[in-house]
């Protein structure tokens, strides 16, 4: 990320909790995520990894794509793959791409993940009960475990499911490349 999406995603967090009528500490307290790492990410001196965003999202209950949502552009149907909005926590060794054109209103998104080999990240509840995935395997293998239930996925495989509660995306000696098409909100 530059500089300018690293202030624009911060400023884009500082309002979301200004506007739920929430202190950093109360969003601490909600999210599980250090009041000052909160500070550091709403002040632009740090970007959010994949695990901050993941519970910023299940605290707001919006998906993580709403949280990268300014970093977007308005809404065109077609978006080209050097224009497509992408995010990368390099601590986690993930890259996230948001390969759907901004919609607000749409109710379906379809991002490309890539994690290196050997990298796991945790996501502790989603985004909202029930939110819904269809995660396509491009290349790689990865372990995804779904609420205690672990799903070993390999090229062209393809994985459907609902989330509850915490998931976990793991590689081990190669990297993993995939899409998931998700809902945005609750149906």
């Amino acid at each position: 990320m530059n500089n300018t999406s690293v202030q624009t995603l911060a400023t884009s967090l500082r309002n979301l909790r200004i506007a739920r009528g929430l202190t950093l500490q109360q969003l601490s307290d909600q999210c599980g995520v250090s009041r000052a790492s909160l500070s550091r990410i709403e002040n632009g001196e740090v970007s959010p990894t994949a695990d901050t965003l993941g519970r910023l999202a299940s605290t707001y209950s919006l998906p993580i794509s709403q949280l990268l949502a300014p970093l977007e552009q308005n809404f065109t149907p077609l978006i080209r793959h050097a224009c497509q909005t992408t995010w990368e926590d390099t601590a986690n060794g993930f890259l996230r791409r948001i390969v759907s054109p901004p919609g607000g209103e749409l109710s379906v998104e379809i991002i490309e993940g890539n994690l290196q080999a050997n990298h796991c990240i945790n996501y502790a509840h989603p985004a909202f009960t029930g939110h819904e995935h269809h995660l396509v395997m491009l290349s790689g293998s990865l372990e995804l475990t779904i609420e205690n239930t672990l799903h070993q996925l390999r090229e062209g495989d393809c994985l459907r499911y609902r989330l509850y509660g915490g998931s976990q995306f793991k590689t081990h000696n190669q990297p993993a490349r995939y899409i998931i098409a998700m809902t945005k909100r609750s149906m």
